[in-house]
Formats: C-alpha cells, structure tokens, sequence
C-alpha cells in the first residue's frame, strides 16, 4: 500500500505542472500571435491563422485573449516592455554616456535576432490599436524616450558629446534610425552585428564633442 503523504504529492504534481504548462502555452500563443501580425498585418491577420499555426481550434484561443485585438495589445506591450527594460538596465550602469548610447544601441537592434516579430508587430501596426490601448503602449514608449534623453543630457553635462547638441531631438533621430532596421534587416547580407557596429559609429560621431572626437 503506497505511503499516504506520497499519495497526496503525486495528486498535487499534475496541478503544478498543469499551471506551468498553460505558461508555456500562453508564451507559444503569444509568438504565434506576433508571427501572423507581423506576416500579414493587423486587418489581415485572424484569429483563425493564429490557431491554423498552433494546430488548435480558434474557439481555444479565447481562454487566452478575448479578441484580435486584445491579442495585439498583448504582442506590442511585451515588445516595448522587453525594449524598456533593457533601456533602464543600461542607464543606471556603470560606464561613460558613450559607453550607454553603444550599448542601447546594441539593445535596441538585437532583439531582430529572435524577437523579430515583436518587434516589427510594435513598430507598425500599433497604430491599429483602440486608442486606449494606444495610449498605454505610448506610456512605455515615451519611458524609452526619456531613457535615452537622460543619457544623452548626461554626456553634454560630462563634456563627452557637444554643448550644442539637443537630447530630445537627437533622441527621436536615434530611434527613427535604429527603428527603420526592421523594415529592410534580412534582406541585406550585412549581419546585426556589423549593422550595429556602425550604427553605434554614427551615433557617437554625431553626438561627440570635440575633446571626444580627439580621443
């Protein structure tokens, strides 16, 4: 006769893991929700090629999410979540405002690695979104704006980038720059590495005072 409090825990077992599988379910959910968006845009993705990708019924998704476009709510916050996180991570550490401009650049076009989908999702078809939603996606938005800004007022205070340079404005022409990777990365040879390269050479060149550019 097995022992009863062995008994008890093999019965509790399938509820732990059931709970961790409806996470990892959710997550697939999400990637292929991000994968239909970004192939075929918002007003031409259903949730029927959501489910075709998951091999569900279309009725199933609605454990999940309510509708499309609670789905591409779902898919554009993970993508400025993920983008803010990073941002912050790297402001409030240690190293010049250079060494941070490279590095949020680096952060900024690395997720086309494997998060591409997110991030084209994000940056072309959140307009689509209701504008409550919108609004809550702007909040984020503008905390990576501010982010960088913050960065970039700390380089001209260090005399590391030049006294004439205006963050808010070299801010928005940053990310117009590092933003319009998504739309022809992939279809140029160049690696993610080497684009990243140089586009950090751009952003500091551009932003480097003289007693920087003499280093």
């Amino acid at each position: 006769m097995p022992d009863r409090a062995a008994t008890q825990q093999t019965n509790k077992a399938p509820v732990r893991r059931k709970g961790a599988g409806r996470h990892r379910r959710s997550g697939e959910i999400l990637d292929a929700a991000a994968r239909v968006f970004a192939q075929h845009g918002y007003h031409g993705a259903t949730t029927q090629q959501i489910a075709d990708l998951l091999g569900i019924r279309q009725a199933s998704l609605y454990y999940y999410f309510p509708s499309k476009e609670v789905a591409l709510e779902l898919v554009c916050m993970q993508g400025v979540e993920d983008f803010h996180e990073r941002a912050r991570a790297i402001a409030s550490g240690t190293g010049s405002a250079a060494e941070k401009i490279a590095a949020l650049v680096r952060a900024h076009l690395m997720p086309l690695l494997d998060t591409a989908d997110y991030v084209r999702v994000f940056l072309n078809e959140r307009q689509y979104l209701p504008h409550a939603s919108r609004r809550r996606i702007a909040k984020w938005s503008r905390g990576i704006e501010r982010v960088i800004a913050a960065v970039i007022k700390d380089g001209v205070r260090r005399g590391e980038f030049r006294p004439d340079v205006d963050p808010r404005l070299a801010t928005l022409a940053l990310l117009g720059m590092l933003n319009a990777v998504s739309a022809w990365y992939g279809k140029e040879s160049t690696s993610l590495e080497r684009i990243s390269a140089e586009y950090v050479g751009l952003a500091i060149s551009a932003l480097a005072g003289p007693k920087a550019r003499g280093r």
